[in-house]
């Protein structure tokens, strides 16, 4: 099969996707994809930056991922100053290469622009305030002036321009202050951390009230405004604390203490969520590229065909491997959906699925990856770190409730097909399987290798270093054979200098809005260990859900429902709901972070292993970008399949099934992620988990061999969602449910069947 060579935005490449093997052009075109990432994919939306600020910003880009990768190889430094290194070259470009984002919505972009101003004149007012008799009235002056000249940027004035890709009078400005209050930390770092620590002067707080406003400035521009929102309204709980009511109010904090925790210190900004991003996430990101420019997203799709191709609905279940493959590596359900459904769902159209099917087929495959051992979008490493567990624990830990999850989409997708009719793919539209190893085998040494690294407990970044260094090496080896004359490779994908200079550009811009992101959840979990928001969401939870569950279980008979049982149920409802609200639209790892320690706890309470509970809130959370109505990835594949956005969403949902049920299943037996583990629990877990999910996927389809009609949708959705419980008398009545409909259609024959029609 031939193959682009030319790239898109996103965390995969284009060159992964082939071309159409009957017409001889790609199913989309570059500016398309191009188009539809940089609508729906925030983290993607680059300038194309020209003259000396392109040249600038990408030897700044070069640099940063070359210092990660030396450090990944060589030792990283201290604690600190790795953070703050990273901050500051990451800051300080995302006001060069992302835009300032061209008001949609003028009303509501003016709202948000003017509680952003408001706010930062505040801190600033509240800095000024407390040190009125230490900071001359000039030197109070300059610093409200600052402030308003930074107040002035957040608003949606087109006047200041920097809307597309040409830089506005402010951005250069900008970018010196985003990279500045880092670079004050390592200039004078004995200062602050050796000499006067504890004793922070004048100086330490006006730096760490620029902090505050440029880290959430750089969040606001690169990722929208929701998650700078979060970010400000978790400081404002801070300072305002004795005026809330109840539960909510707290002694209160004033600009000084917040600066002091989360400026000076390893609690907010600088802490575990940047901490993960730059010791961690940038490192497989920059893997992720270069590996895709070496051609390893052509290797997905050939063996996605290999593997799925030639079975009913051959196109759609292509679309679920491979974008589990692109998935594993990619960080962006988005730019993953762009990138392999510009393939993808235009051939499952032409195969016969209705356009919002198949796009939202791509979507929830998309999100998929993210849930997939053993990369798990750098998402397992993070919860090493959160957790205390090793790697290779965590990828056993994932692999069952990602095969309930690929098992809830390839019912649907099957039955849907078989409802259809349709056939595979043809033989001459799926490649060979010796051809694509005589050409590929290259490409999987240095993944194989990086896991191998990984199973034997090495460090994630030593592990992805070698993966980066060995993906050089190895695109070298089929220009290199075809010229010792034992192979005939094709060369075009050699990683030469030219090409590796652009990956390490490349690869430091696709980590930039996840770094810019992670620096704002700071705000959130340094608010949290200063107020003890966490507790009270946990102990709030607790007291709603143990309402909850006395009421229901003193209205059902029998004591079929007990008190506690009914009360982690409501818990985790609770949960999950705040799970997919909290993560519309922030990716994967920051959102993560924030649930593992917001809702968590509440999980913990209930009784959850603190495991469990981890990936609980990752699955709702990764479920985020298929749920409407804010279903990112869902509307970046109705952009390209040409399908109403809402309707794909919910479709996309319903095919999630298996990532909205699971995380239920293994807080019920969580022998599935062998915690305690028991051979009868999981053995009881797994058979009515695969029968539930069967269920489900029949009465979403409305098909199982014959037509299912209302009766039995109905029957089926209540006996799946039974078998999900943790209790033998009420999985045997869901089983009982489900059998009943499905019985009848499994024992006959198929000419009875179809009699029977």
């Amino acid at each position: 099969m031939e193959k682009r060579t030319d790239t898109t935005p996103g965390s995969v490449k284009a060159d992964a996707v082939p071309v159409d093997m009957q017409t001889g052009k790609t199913p989309m075109d570059d500016a398309q994809i191009e188009s539809i990432v940089k609508k729906y994919d925030a983290e993607s939306n680059f300038r194309n930056l020209g003259g000396i600020t392109a040249k600038i910003a990408g030897l700044l880009c070069i640099i940063l991922s070359l210092f990660h990768v030396y450090t990944a190889g060589f030792g990283l430094l201290n604690e600190v100053t790795h953070r703050t290194v990273h901050l500051t070259l990451v800051l300080g470009l995302v006001f060069l290469i992302f835009p300032r984002r061209k008001p949609e919505k003028p009303v509501s972009d003016w709202g948000f622009g003017l509680s952003f101003a408001a706010f930062y004149l505040f801190l600033a007012w509240q800095l000024v305030n407390r040190f009125s008799g230490e900071i001359p009235f000039a030197g109070q002056i300059g610093i409200m002036g600052l402030t308003l000249f930074l107040a002035l940027t957040a608003l949606p004035i087109r006047q200041w321009g920097g809307e597309g890709d040409k830089l506005s009078i402010a951005d250069w400005p900008l970018a010196i202050a985003g990279a500045g209050f880092s670079l004050y930390l390592i200039v004078f770092f004995e200062k602050i951390f050796i000499i006067n620590i504890g004793f922070p002067d004048i100086y330490d707080y006006i730096m760490g009230l620029l902090a505050i406003i440029m880290v959430t400035e750089a969040c606001r521009r690169c990722m929208g405004n929701t998650l700078p929102v979060i970010g400000a309204g978790a400081l404002l709980y801070a300072v305002l604390g004795p005026l809330l009511p109840g539960v909510l109010a707290h002694r209160g904090y004033d600009i000084v203490r917040i600066v002091e925790h989360l400026y000076l210190g390893t609690e907010g900004i600088y802490g575990v969520a940047v901490g993960v991003v730059a010791t961690y996430v940038f490192h497989f990101v920059l893997f992720g590229v270069m590996a895709q420019m070496s051609g390893l997203g052509q290797l997905f799709i050939d063996l996605a065909m290999i593997l799925a191709g030639r079975y009913s609905g051959g196109p759609a279940k292509v679309s679920v491997v491979s974008s589990g493959f692109f998935g594993m590596i990619s960080g962006s359900p988005i730019a993953n959906t762009a990138t392999t459904g510009s393939f993808t769902i235009p051939m499952m159209k032409k195969n016969g699925f209705t356009a919002r099917f198949a796009s939202a087929v791509e979507a929830s495959s998309s999100c998929g990856g993210q849930v997939t051992p053993p990369i798990m979008g750098a998402s397992a490493f993070v919860m090493t770190e959160m957790l205390g567990v090793p790697y290779n624990e965590i990828i056993l830990i994932a692999i069952i409730p990602a095969l309930f999850h690929y098992l809830a989409i390839f019912s649907m997708v099957h039955l849907e097909a078989r409802r259809l009719g349709l056939k595979g793919m043809a033989r001459e539209q799926i490649p060979q399987f010796m051809h694509v190893l005589k050409r590929s085998w290259h490409l999987m040494i240095p993944l194989s290798v990086m896991v191998t690294l990984l199973l034997l407990q090495f460090t994630p970044y030593l592990a992805a270093f070698w993966g980066i260094i060995l993906t050089v090496i190895c695109s070298y080896i089929p220009p290199l054979t075809k010229r010792l004359g034992i192979g005939d490779l094709d060369g075009s994908n050699t990683l030469t200098p030219k090409r590796i200079a652009k990956g390490l550009d490349e690869g430091a811009r696709y980590a930039l809005a996840i770094g810019a992101a992670c620096a704002c959840v700071g705000f959130i979990l340094g608010i949290l260990t200063l107020t003890g928001m966490g507790f009270k969401f946990s102990g709030a939870v607790l007291q709603l859900a143990s309402s909850a569950g006395q009421i229901l279980s003193s209205a059902v008979p029998m004591g079929l429902i007990s008190a506690n049982g009914a009360t982690l149920f409501f818990g985790l409802i609770m949960v999950a709901v705040a799970c997919i609200v909290m993560g519309a639209g922030i990716p994967t790892t920051p959102c993560y972070i924030i649930l593992a320690s917001i809702a968590g706890p509440a999980l913990s309470d209930l009784g959850v292993p603190l495991v469990a509970t981890h990936f609980f809130v990752f699955y709702y959370g990764v479920l985020a970008d298929v749920t409407p109505p804010v279903a990112l990835a869902a509307y970046a594949g109705a952009g390209i399949g040409g399908a109403d956005p809402m309707r794909t969403g919910t479709t996309a949902f319903r095919l999630s099934m298996g990532k909205a049920l699971v995380p239920f299943m293994f807080v019920y037996a969580p022998s599935m992620l062998f915690i305690n583990f028991t051979w009868a629990e999981f053995s009881i877990a797994m058979i009515s988990g695969i029968l539930g999910v069967i269920a489900l996927s029949a009465a979403y389809i409305g098909h199982f061999r014959t037509p299912i009609g209302v009766g039995g949708k109905a029957m089926l959705t209540i006996g799946g969602l039974l078998l999900v419980s943790a209790k033998l008398s009420v999985i045997l009545v869901g089983a009982a449910l489900v059998l009943t409909v499905l019985g009848p259609r499994l024992v006959k024959s198929s000419a009875a069947v179809n009699a029977a029609a």
